[in-house]
């Protein structure tokens, strides 16, 4: 098993205490020192801090809210006595969710969409010293290896396949039937723990089953589930021609399964030593970052381009089928060969006909990301893979960093505290209107409106200065935190700070971003913000024994990273924060179509769902 690496506090580095140093290095010395030295992983060690009256009663809730899951989730209906656990429920009348489909109803049991719940119950189990609750998420992992997997060695979960549980049988005809993984980011450590081969089988198969040519590392989103035997370490064992990006490919590259496979082949080499995973994973993380515009460092969501089989009409909305891959890259489609090019007209495309360096329209997948502003995730998993596995995954940090820093300096509005739509290359779309319906965000006349940033987005920056000392990372964070009126951050790590956590909308992100900040330098007044935000949001969430986005949401979603935040307050109180599973930005997700609806997500059909 790999060891997180050692590295050095930033106190060692500046000879004091880390709460007190003065960090502006001019980055010439700070190389050759950290060079000498080794790449910090935590810049102070968290001291153990005297329990307050509502410490106690905030684990209280967390463990409550377990003991409900226990009791009301675990399989009753398929009368076979099962370990598994519904993917949440109707509090109020016990009902489980379920899908709906050709007038039929499944009940919802996605393992890929409970790891946020066994990171919660590990955590119970590490700062109670009581087994019980890691056991009842072993059990489940236990139960798909033994009968639930696929011969392949895939699991039967993820965004297009999930166990039913009247009858134990896997469903996925509602949409792909296939494995598909966007952000789930298992709870690999776990399944890990529970059965080594049986995990290092599918994390080999995940691969296996995505990866359509491996000498560019071609992927695509859905992967078959395959009857033959599992893959052997053999696999790994393939060319590799590191292609310049935007190439023809049939699959879709898209950055939230990608980020799976990155995560997947790492955690395969922490956990199990095996070293062609991270090289893998690495060469596949390296197909994104050259794929960023190189003018401005931004993007990118895909590094291929969708290979056309079909032509698409000039003019015209593009919708339904003409929005399937087939037609080509369905960025150029809608923007490339649309729109006025006169800037007083009102439908006015700046972007159409442009051409970036290698000859290529801007108007590409890869790069119309940027527009929707929707990075943090990816960036909170790759510097959590750097913290985890050491030296060896650094480079992941690194680029972390160069993503965040280049959306910070081109995109971040800092008295607005949100991020303007633009495209990759730098062109500012606000108020703009969309010139032409199809794939990606608005149709026709729509008009481009900034992203707020999201909590997430100050997680994500805290923990890249943390872990990479960029002063402008800091900037950024304290900027975000000011915009969400949480007050001031200071200066630089260890200032005093004014923080007000009475303001803010209470959120786990949000949780999560304190923490960060209390792990780069350990000031009583950053944890107590922290219990004060856990404590206002589980006046806010916890209703009925369980998290809920509020008092009027109709179902609890075991899934809920509300638990896990208030856990890793404990941690932090208790100067252990690794007692606590990471939050590493993962979620679960199910995709098809549901009666009523149309094609959807178990988001919008099940979880927003309301009382009224």
């Amino acid at each position: 098993m790999r060891k997180q690496g050692q590295g050095i506090s930033f106190a060692a580095v500046c000879g004091g205490r880390a709460t007190k140093c003065r960090w502006w290095i001019p980055f010439g010395i700070l190389g050759m020192v950290l060079g000498l030295i080794g790449s910090p992983r935590a810049w102070a060690d968290l001291p153990a801090v005297e329990r307050q009256a509502g410490d106690d009663q905030r684990l209280e809730t967390v463990i409550a809210f377990a003991e409900n899951v226990f009791e009301k989730g675990r399989d009753r209906w398929s009368g076979q006595d099962t370990p598994l656990l519904v993917d949440g429920i109707d509090p109020r009348t016990g009902d489980p969710v379920v899908w709906r489909y050709d007038n039929d109803e499944f009940v919802i049991h996605n393992l890929a969409s409970q790891q946020n719940l066994f990171r919660t119950l590990r955590g119970l189990t590490n700062l109670t010293g009581e087994a019980r609750f890691e056991q009842v998420a072993r059990d489940a992992f236990r139960y798909h290896f033994d009968h639930l997997r696929a011969g392949c060695g895939k699991l039967r979960w993820g965004g297009h396949q999930f166990i039913d549980l009247r009858n134990l049988n896997p469903v996925g005809h509602f949409d792909a039937n296939c494995h598909e993984f966007k952000w789930n980011l298992p709870f690999y450590e776990l399944m890990w723990d529970v059965d080594a081969e049986a995990t290092a089988q599918f994390l080999r198969a995940l691969w296996q089953g995505h990866i359509l040519d491996w000498e560019v590392v071609a992927l695509n989103r859905h992967a078959r589930y395959g009857s033959g035997p599992p893959p052997t370490p053999a696999m790994w064992e393939r060319e590799f021609a590191d292609p310049d990006p935007f190439f023809d490919s049939n699959g879709l590259s898209f950055l939230n399964c990608g980020a799976d496979l990155v995560f997947g082949g790492a955690m395969l080499y922490h956990l199990g030593d095996e070293r062609p995973g991270l090289t893998w994973s690495q060469r596949l993380a390296n197909m994104y970052t050259k794929a960023r515009h190189p003018d401005t460092g931004m993007g990118a969501y895909q590094f291929t381009k969708p290979r056309r089989r079909q032509e698409p009409p000039a003019e015209g909305p593009l919708t339904g089928r003409l929005t399937y891959s087939s037609y080509g890259d369905r960025t150029e489609n809608k923007y490339g060969h649309s729109g006025s090019s006169d800037p007083d007209d009102e439908f006015y495309n700046p972007i159409k006909g442009k051409m970036a360096e290698d000859g290529m329209l801007v108007a590409r997948e890869g790069w119309v990301w940027s527009i929707s502003g929707g990075f943090p995730r990816y960036t909170l998993m790759q510097l959590f893979l750097a913290e985890t596995i050491g030296d060896e995954a650094e480079v992941f940090a690194q680029d972390a960093a160069d993503h965040l820093e280049a959306h910070a300096r081109h995109a971040y509005d800092a008295e607005e505290n949100h991020f303007r739509p633009m495209w990759s290359d730098g062109t500012d779309v606000t108020g703009l209107k969309v010139p032409r319906t199809g794939y990606g965000r608005g149709n026709r006349g729509d008009i481009y409106s900034p992203n707020r940033a999201t909590a997430e987005h100050l997680a994500a920056y805290l923990r890249a200065a943390r872990l990479t000392q960029r002063p402008g990372l800091w900037q950024t964070a304290r900027d975000m935190a000011r915009g969400f009126g949480l007050g001031d951050i200071g200066a630089e790590p260890g200032d005093e700070v004014a923080l007000c956590a009475e303001t803010p909308e209470p959120s786990p992100e949000l949780i999560f971003a304190l923490v960060e900040l209390y792990r780069m330098a350990p000031q009583i007044q950053v944890l107590d913000a922290a219990r004060q935000l856990a404590d206002r949001m589980i006046e806010a969430r916890f209703h009925h024994g369980f998290f809920l986005p509020s008092s009027t949401h109709r179902y609890a979603n075991f899934n809920s990273e509300a638990p896990l935040a208030v856990l890793a307050v404990e941690a932090a109180i208790r100067g252990e924060p690794d007692l606590v599973p990471a939050h590493v930005g993962g979620r679960g997700f199910i995709h098809g179509r549901f009666d009523g609806r149309g094609r959807t997500t178990d988001h919008s059909a099940i979880w927003a769902v309301r009382r009224d």
